[in-house]
C-alpha cells in the first residue's frame, strides 16, 4: 500500500528556526566561495596570467585576488590587477570564507561541549574572532 505524502507548511517543517537558517547559510556560503574563486581564476586567465604566471601564482590569485600576488611574477602592467573590482572580490571572499569557517567551528564545538555556558562562551569567542579577522583582512586588502 502506497503512502500519501504529507504537505507541511514552512512553519510546521521548522525551516524558520536559527539552526535551519544556518544550515542553508553554510550551503550557500560554500557555493559563494566556489563562485568567487572561479571569478578570480577566470579573471586572471583573461588578464593574461596564462602566459605570464606559473600555475601556483594563478591559484594564489584565484584564492585571494590581491595585487601583491602579481608583483612577483612576470606581469608587466599591474593596473588591470589593482582596480576596485578585485578588492571587492577579495573582500567578499574573505568575509564569506571567514563566516563559513567560524560557523563550522561553532557547530563542531557544539558537538563536544556539554554545558550551555561553555557553548555560549565558545560562540562569543567565535564571533569576536570572526569580526577581528574580518576587520584585519579588510584593512590589509584596502590599505596595502
Amino acid at each position: 500500500m502506497a503512502t500519501k505524502s504529507r504537505q507541511l507548511s514552512i512553519k510546521q517543517r521548522g525551516l524558520t528556526n536559527f539552526e535551519a537558517i544556518m544550515w542553508i547559510f553554510t550551503r550557500l556560503s560554500a557555493l559563494a566561495i566556489y563562485g568567487l574563486i572561479l571569478v578570480g581564476l577566470i579573471g586572471a586567465l583573461i588578464m593574461g596570467a596564462r602566459e605570464q604566471m606559473n600555475f601556483a601564482d594563478v591559484m594564489r590569485w584565484a584564492f585571494m585576488p590581491n595585487v601583491y600576488h602579481v608583483q612577483s611574477t612576470d606581469v608587466p602592467d599591474l593596473d588591470l590587477w589593482s582596480n576596485p573590482f578585485w578588492k571587492l572580490t577579495a573582500s567578499a571572499l574573505l568575509l564569506v570564507a571567514t563566516a563559513h569557517g567560524v560557523h563550522g567551528l561553532v557547530v563542531i564545538a557544539d558537538d563536544y561541549i556539554a554545558g550551555e555556558r561553555g557553548r555560549k562562551f565558545v560562540r562569543f569567542l567565535s564571533i569576536i574572532m570572526m569580526v577581528s579577522v574580518g576587520f584585519m583582512g579588510l584593512w590589509i586588502i584596502w590599505t596595502a
